[in-house]
């Protein structure tokens, strides 16, 4: 009896006030979407990925076939493209896609996921473990979007994500220009009255996928990427280095420091990518 009534005076919640343009929230909504297969009429299954204004309230909503980092990414990508800037903060939860590492103190980012971030200049913040009120803002526009987006297009049929997120696209800017109920105007004109002005600009080109590999340098100074070869200054032979691949080049660092790049390699496996000052003296 006594620690109940003990425990109900530290049950308080504070009311914070956000920043126009300093936080953004992102999740994926519990409730999922699906397309048909026109072959088979089988249901497959599509993510919906939520990005809210913690001050302004406005949404972005995308579908996508999975929740694996490439979709994750794209939607980040997608939805700063959409807002026409970035805010200071960003504050995911702790999926793995996000944090690789969860921590009370210290939460270690996904590696990708912090260049992404660091490519549009912004600040990592992820909610506490099991503590959705840190991100109150997304967790109350899943819920509402489950009922106003997601549950209004149960009844109907798509064949391609395509055809679902231009019918999710539609529904969203009816909600994000619906009135609000207990404060006037609506979401979409509190962002561009309030938070548009505020948010950082877009940089020149938007982040290109990265992803990272370890591997060691082999005897004949090259290392292996998806069963290409590309050389490696030699004197890190048998030394382990940090790949970074995107589509177009093949970068090495060893220690933070990047030692050499590479055009990356397509078609048949096995091609070598070689320069002549990574070799030794006396095989140049």
């Amino acid at each position: 009896n006594y620690y109940r009534k003990f425990a109900a005076t530290t049950k308080a919640t504070m009311h914070i006030s956000r920043k126009p343009g300093e936080q953004m929230e992102v999740d994926w909504a519990g409730a999922t979407a699906h397309t048909v297969d026109r072959d088979t009429g089988e249901k497959i299954i599509a993510y919906v990925f939520v990005a809210v204004l913690s001050s302004s309230q406005y949404a972005y909503v995308e579908a996508f076939p999975s929740q694996n980092l490439e979709c994750w990414i794209t939607a980040h990508v997608h939805a700063f493209r959409f807002f026409g800037g970035t805010t200071r903060i960003l504050v995911p939860d702790n999926l793995k896609t996000g944090v690789a590492k969860c921590s009370w103190y210290t939460p270690e980012i996904n590696k990708t996921y912090h260049e992404m971030a660091e490519h549009y200049q912004m600040a990592v913040i992820p909610a506490r473990v099991r503590k959705p009120k840190d991100k109150p803002s997304a967790e109350g526009t899943v819920g509402v979007i489950s009922t106003w987006i997601l549950a209004a297009l149960r009844h109907e049929r798509f064949f391609t994500l395509r055809e679902l997120n231009e019918a999710i696209f539609e529904k969203l800017d009816t909600f994000n220009s619906k009135d609000f109920q207990k404060k006037p105007g609506s979401r979409l004109s509190t962002f561009l009255a309030e938070e548009k002005p505020l948010l950082q600009p877009l940089p020149a080109s938007s982040y290109e996928l990265a992803t990272w590999k370890i591997a060691t340098v082999q005897f004949n100074y090259h290392i292996s990427v998806e069963k290409m070869y590309y050389s490696v200054p030699y004197e890190y032979i048998r030394h382990q280095v940090d790949v970074r691949v995107t589509r177009n080049i093949i970068e090495v660092f060893y220690h933070n420091h990047r030692i050499c790049s590479h055009p990356r390699l397509y078609g048949i496996p096995g091609q070598y990518s070689t320069v002549l000052e990574h070799m030794p003296d006396d095989h140049k």
